[in-house]
């Protein structure tokens, strides 16, 4: 039977949960298709590719990946306090923005809205969280 490698294509159904069991995203929301992706590329996090490999089709598992394998540490240089008068009116804390960086553009979360500044941070929402994902593999290439 054949079993995912480090250059499969894969097409996979996928729940994503963090330690208190919320789940962040899925595969199997309405509406949505199962995830195919092909390993080695750098399109999945290291721990998610890592958890497929040996996986056959119609296999499920459920994998642990630490901080390290998915967003990283959550980076303290990332975060910056702007002034108010460079992000849009009524800004409120939560909303995301994007601002342009010399690398291009750049998601960016509203931590706290204070008197004259904003406080944005450029961490990925996921970043310094262990994760937990519920992977099924639906098809191999």
């Amino acid at each position: 039977m054949k079993k995912v490698d480090v250059n499969s294509t894969v097409t996979v159904n996928y729940t994503g949960k963090l330690e208190d069991g919320s789940v962040f995203d899925s595969s199997l929301s309405e509406g949505r298709d199962p995830l195919t992706a092909t390993l080695g590329q750098g399109s999945l996090i290291p721990g998610f590719e890592k958890g497929l490999l040996e996986m056959s089709e119609g296999d499920k598992k459920t994998i642990n990946i630490p901080y390290t394998e998915a967003y990283g540490d959550r980076k303290e240089e990332l975060i910056a306090e702007v002034p108010k008068d460079r992000v849009p009116e009524n800004i409120e804390e939560g909303q995301m923005l994007q601002t342009m960086t010399p690398q291009g553009p750049m998601n960016v979360i509203v931590k706290e809205v204070k008197e004259s500044n904003v406080v944005i941070d450029a961490n990925h929402p996921l970043a310094g969280k262990n994760l937990i994902f519920d992977l099924e593999v639906v098809s191999i290439q």
